[in-house]
């Protein structure tokens, strides 16, 4: 097993210590090459503490160090993550430290995703072309280049269109999966669309939504690119529609979900559900999107790229003051160490050069470590990836013991209907969420007024006698 410090350089206290460590690793299932490396960083950690002791260390020293590593570009967000693990085993398994078990171990694990090339916050500075070529050489699915010509321009009709990311996105891969269903070349004559969504119904049995969005995304390649109208497609066969109502929590279990909840993780959940923003919005909000004085929170292109005004929640002001008091620190260490540039869109950055290094611009939720952007070559540092808090809520469900399928969105769910119990009108929802058309926003009054809960149990009205 590969040591920083040969073997035959240990006193025999040294040996049995990482002995001990060794038998940690394998207690948690960690084995072979991968033990290794947990050593290798753990040993770096403790011979570069120079005669300092494990047990004098705490969480504010260990937010510094991994904040140092996150700042070296050397350092590749596997390899951090990695130490990350190494660090937790010896801390946890090898010192008696209280403040251990409470540190966010695998939320910070979570937070060294780099956030992809084809990421939504930043792809739109990717040519059409580079992103067709991009995901050809990652899955080699399709070789015709007519096809990979027309997936390009498609792309290119979506942006001149000013399309979402996510529609072109999204419209992109259904073409592409109708195009390998095709043998890998998109037919001149559309009749083949007919048995395309009806594979998708009968085969893989996908909901009626999935198959809508199909249809929407060849109707639009075939008007948009083809400049071809599919026209009737025939009786095909449709997949059954399922009405599903949104998955809610009570207060008590909100209650639950967030005391169980942590660190950067529990405060975004905290603010998904005081404010109902979406995911997404919120891992993207800015310094400059706070307005303390107001008490009210910028939402900037949303869903449909549409903005709106959310209510900062005050019982969380203090928590998000002293959130984005730390990184403000972290920035300034970013500045000095020749960092400190956050992602602006192109077009911004070119009116002003150096609006990307300006703290209004940054992230309220940065990513755990500075990154290289895949076109510029700048080294930045993203937004956290969504990965973080979908999978400490994931955890904070289980560990509150719920039994419902809640997720990030659930938080959303939950802060409009609380709303509407509350007492306050459908129309100050519909503004408050962002949606467009009120019909939206009447799916949380079904959940308040569902037929038959105002009916009593006739198991009930035989006990007192009705």
């Amino acid at each position: 097993m590969g040591f920083v410090k040969p073997q035959g350089q240990m006193n025999d206290a040294e040996l049995a210590f990482w002995a001990r460590y060794a038998a940690c690793l394998l207690k948690r299932g960690i084995a072979g090459k991968n033990a290794e490396w947990h050593i290798r960083h753990a040993q770096r950690f403790c011979y570069g503490l120079k005669g300092k002791h494990l047990s004098e260390f705490n969480k504010s020293a260990m937010d510094a160090h991994l904040d140092r590593l996150g700042r070296q570009e050397k350092v590749e967000a596997w390899k951090l993550r990695q130490t990350i693990s190494g660090l937790r085993v010896l801390f946890c398994d090898m010192t008696d430290c209280e403040w251990v078990h409470a540190y966010p171990w695998q939320e910070k694990i979570d937070a060294c995703l780099d956030l992809s090339a084809e990421h939504p916050s930043m792809a739109r500075d990717l040519s059409a072309q580079e992103i067709v070529a991009d995901r050809q050489k990652r899955k080699a699915t399709i070789s015709d280049p007519k096809t990979l010509e027309e997936l390009g321009r498609l792309r290119e009709v979506t942006r001149l269109q000013d399309k979402a990311y996510r529609t072109e996105q999204t419209y992109s891969e259904w073409v592409e999966r109708f195009a390998r269903f095709c043998d890998g070349v998109l037919p001149d004559d559309p009749s083949r669309v007919a048995a395309f969504l009806e594979c998708l119904a009968l085969r893989e049995q996908l909901a009626a939504a999935t198959q809508s969005q199909a249809l929407n995304a060849l109707v639009y390649f075939y008007r948009n690119v083809r400049h071809v109208e599919l026209g009737d497609l025939g009786d095909f066969k449709r997949s059954a529609r399922r009405s599903k109502l949104p998955v809610v929590l009570t207060y008590e279990e909100v209650d639950r979900l967030l005391e169980s909840m942590t660190d950067t993780a529990g405060l975004m959940a905290r603010l998904m559900y005081g404010t109902g923003m979406r995911l997404m919005e919120c891992v993207r909000l800015r310094i400059k999107d706070v307005d303390w004085g107001n008490h009210y929170i910028t939402v900037l292109f949303g869903k449909g790229k549409k903005s709106r005004f959310v209510p900062l929640p005050e019982v969380y002001t203090d928590e998000l003051k002293a959130h984005i008091a730390m990184r403000k620190v972290e920035y300034e260490r970013d500045l000095a160490a020749g960092f400190g540039e956050v992602y602006v869109p192109d077009a911004l950055r070119k009116k002003w050069p150096n609006v990307g290094t300006k703290w209004g611009w940054h992230y309220v939720f940065p990513a755990a470590r500075i990154s290289t952007d895949p076109r510029s070559g700048r080294h930045m540092r993203h937004h956290a990836s969504e990965n973080v808090p979908q999978k400490a809520i994931k955890r904070a469900v289980e560990k509150a013991e719920i039994v419902k399928d809640a997720s990030c969105h659930t938080l959303r769910h939950s802060f409009a209907t609380h709303l509407l119990a509350a007492g306050h009108d459908i129309r100050t929802v519909q503004e408050l969420l962002g949606h467009a058309d009120v019909a939206t926003t009447m799916i949380y009054t079904h959940v308040l007024n569902r037929p038959g809960l105002t009916a009593r149990s006739p198991a009930d009205l035989r006990r007192i006698g009705l």
